[in-house]
């Protein structure tokens, strides 16, 4: 590869279920806890309070997979995985091909429902992934970077 990719658009559709479910976890939670604190004045604080976090993480939902999806860039090269992502805070890892010592791909079951999984990169140091690719082009960038590895290893036995 020899430029930054982007994600494939059903990407989104992963994104926003992860966040709803997010959401649907999190409203359940804020209802549960004050509902739990029943007193006559706090009940109707409480209700608006936890209507409040409701709105919020709705709009989370439908909008952060969208920014998340407009900065997502990944890139491969010989001797790198260069990976840009964030939605508040941009960060950008690169990570040497030398220092690879795995790569797996996983699939969650949202991501296994859209075809979609992600590349786990395991160094010495961390991790680092690309998320959300296709199936088939998760399990091609893993076997790609497998050869480089390989290939380097290799060379460096000789």
């Amino acid at each position: 590869m020899s430029e930054y990719r982007t994600l494939n658009p059903k990407s989104m559709k992963s994104m926003r279920i992860g966040y709803l479910l997010t959401f649907l976890i999190l409203t359940a939670v804020a209802v549960g806890c004050f509902l739990y604190r029943n007193t006559d004045d706090d009940t109707i604080y409480g209700t608006y309070v936890a209507g409040g976090l409701a709105v919020l993480f709705l709009i989370l939902a439908a909008v952060f997979p969208r920014i998340y999806f407009d900065h997502y860039r990944y890139f491969i090269s010989e001797d790198r995985v260069d990976v840009r992502k964030g939605i508040f805070f941009l960060s950008h890892t690169v990570v040497p091909i030398e220092r690879i010592h795995q790569v797996e791909v996983k699939e969650g079951p949202v991501n296994r429902f859209y075809g979609l999984a992600d590349v786990q990169i395991t160094t010495a140091g961390g991790t680092a992934q690309i998320e959300y690719l296709e199936r088939e082009e998760a399990e091609r960038i893993a076997e790609e970077l497998n050869t480089i590895v390989d290939r380097i290893v290799r060379g460096q036995r000789k």
